[in-house]
């Protein structure tokens, strides 16, 4: 099963008259980080937001641009130049990849697994930290987010711990949606973080004075990996693949990333039939 916007992928490129333009390989680079304040407004700010709402709605099966969505509709109630010229970049990367989609597959859904990171003091503006996850049902991604944190996290090792709670959240909404569809989950639930820190305290039960501002946080993750419907675990960085969620990253981790997350063009087979 392939859930694709094809279609709909194509409009937005022709939405925003860029037919022609040239495709590029990641939708955002790795060097800037937007800022409310640089450039000068946009001429058109409902062109702005009107391409913006549908990359939204295309995220919905494609999660490698869903950073970089989400980065530009942090924007829309004042667009300026560089916003403009980060969602046009998007636009060129839908442009070489329209026809990708979310690979599903048929799997027995043992075990959820999830991978979960924070990029501290990512806003230039705000310093706060962006934190993504992605949730794997067996084989298959069914959950994903990457979302700018509610507030200022004072360490890496809470803002990334903050990005922990959020992905125990999710796992503990699905656990209970699968046990009322009759297909509990008997294993314990598996969170991958490349934070040490962030580990640690998800298992100790030392409260420590440094810790006592993020306490409800820590609590709620360890009374879930007490009952044993959790287990958090470090996972090195090369393998973080809620990275692609949280920064731009390099051509090639990206792609990596992208395959690891079943964004793929069809098969063969199915190439120009329309879905």
């Amino acid at each position: 099963m392939i859930p694709c916007q094809s279609k709909y992928a194509e409009e937005i490129i022709h939405r925003a008259k860029m037919d022609n333009c040239k495709p590029v390989v990641t939708p955002v680079n790795t060097k800037s980080k937007l800022s409310a304040h640089d450039g000068e407004p946009v001429q058109d700010p409902s062109l702005y937001r009107s391409l913006a709402d549908a990359l939204q709605y295309l995220t919905f099966t494609r999660p490698d641009i869903a950073y970089a969505v989400q980065q530009v509709c942090l924007f829309m109630h004042a667009p300026r130049e560089p916003h403009f010229n980060a969602l046009k970049r998007i636009i060129r990367y839908i442009k070489c990849t329209s026809d990708h989609g979310l690979h599903l597959y048929r799997s027995a859904p043992t075990r959820l697994i999830s991978y979960t990171d924070a990029d501290w003091g990512g806003c230039p503006d705000t310093r706060r930290s962006t934190s993504g996850y992605c949730v794997y049902l067996g084989d298959n991604l069914v959950s994903w987010s990457a979302k700018r944190q509610a507030t200022l996290s004072k360490s890496s090792a809470e803002a990334e711990y903050r990005g922990v709670a959020n992905v125990v959240s999710e796992l503990c909404w699905l656990r209970n949606l699968l046990l009322e569809l009759h297909c509990p989950i008997r294993q314990a639930s598996l969170v991958y973080c490349d934070n040490i820190s962030a580990v640690y305290l998800s298992s100790n039960p030392v409260q420590h004075q440094r810790t006592k501002h993020i306490e409800m946080d820590i609590h709620f993750v360890r009374d879930k990996v007490a009952l044993g419907e959790i287990k958090v675990l470090h996972v090195p960085s090369s393998y973080q693949y809620a990275d692609i969620f949280t920064k731009g990253l390099p051509r090639q981790l990206f792609l990596d990333f992208r395959y690891s997350l079943s964004v793929r063009p069809p098969p063969a087979s199915l190439r120009g039939c329309d879905r």
